[in-house]
């Protein structure tokens, strides 16, 4: 695989890096809190997608959308038992109890579905007859005369990323929920004074960052098939990471944080190391903020003392 190879590569695994992070960012931008249980909501929609696939035999895409469900439900139990009343807490207070909750979350994975890995079987398959009458399958496609193959769950983690990266940013520009989490995120004391429901806003933010969740969960497992309860985890992390790369609280940042940390990822295994791999991705980070402490796209803002 050459750098054309690695570059798409990069760009796949950045878009869901991306979907991750636009769940940070969407609850930090609007609740400005850090949501670390986001990554193990990613595993729940992996998990839930695995079993109505695998053991009920249903379509991969209701899978999908069982998935999607599930999780926009536990998105909204997580902010109404563990971060509803911690409205006016410190920051810290909310911190430790994102960590409890995906400590409870990994647990309670271990508890219904073992420590024992499961093979994710790719949806994104399709299954031919040659000419000698065999059933074969193929994941992707070659270009250039086989010096290029994509698989097509790269082609469909790129054009998902697309996608809900352009109906966010219509959602949050032209609908009445999108202008009330703009509100939220510029004052909610301003914004409950203007007749917005602040409580009800900051659900719905939960409940998207959630079901995108899941998205990113079956798309993560589609490229890397084996799921364990811990496989949320450093995905949530870089998700993060590339979520304050980009900007915290931008969606576009999301996306440029997102794809950017990919690309270097990729890159870092292909031609430094692939131990080395994440210790560059984070010192990238460390140079960016150092000359950028906002992320690419984020704002400063003016406190007024």
């Amino acid at each position: 695989m050459g750098f054309l190879g690695f570059l798409i590569s990069g760009i796949s695994l950045g878009s869901i890096y991306a979907i991750i992070a636009l769940g940070y960012t969407m609850v930090y931008g609007i609740a400005k809190m850090l949501n670390f249980a986001h990554g193990d909501v990613i595993m729940v929609g992996a998990y839930i997608c695995f079993f109505a696939v695998s053991k009920y035999h249903l379509p991969p895409l209701v899978g999908v959308l069982a998935a999607m469900a599930v999780c926009t439900a536990l998105g909204i139990v997580i902010e109404k038992l563990a971060y509803k009343p911690l409205r006016q807490a410190t920051s810290l207070a909310v911190l430790i109890t994102a960590i409890g909750v995906s400590y409870f979350l990994q647990n309670a994975a271990l508890l219904l579905w073992t420590s024992s890995p499961k093979v994710f079987s790719n949806p994104f398959i399709r299954q031919t007859v040659n000419e000698a009458g065999k059933k074969i399958k193929i994941t992707g496609f070659q270009l250039f005369d086989g010096q290029l193959r994509i698989s097509y769950v790269t082609v469909v983690t790129i054009v998902v990323c697309l996608v809900i990266m352009a109906a966010l940013v219509l959602f949050t520009g032209k609908t009445k929920m999108g202008k009330a989490m703009r509100a939220c995120s510029e004052d909610k004391g301003a914004a409950q004074l203007m007749g917005i429901n602040v409580d009800t806003t900051i659900s719905v933010t939960f409940a998207i960052g959630s079901g995108l969740a899941a998205i990113a969960g079956v798309l993560l497992c589609s490229a890397y098939p084996t799921l364990v309860p811990t496989t949320g985890s450093m995905p949530g992390i870089k998700a993060f990471t590339a979520a304050v790369f980009g900007g915290i609280g931008s969606i576009p940042g999301a996306l440029l944080g997102g794809l950017l940390l990919g690309i270097i990822e990729i890159m870092a295994k292909a031609y430094i190391s692939t131990q080395m791999s994440d210790a560059v991705v984070f010192l990238v980070l460390i140079l960016v903020l150092l000359v950028k402490p906002a992320g690419l796209l984020g704002k400063k803002v003016r406190e007024k003392v």
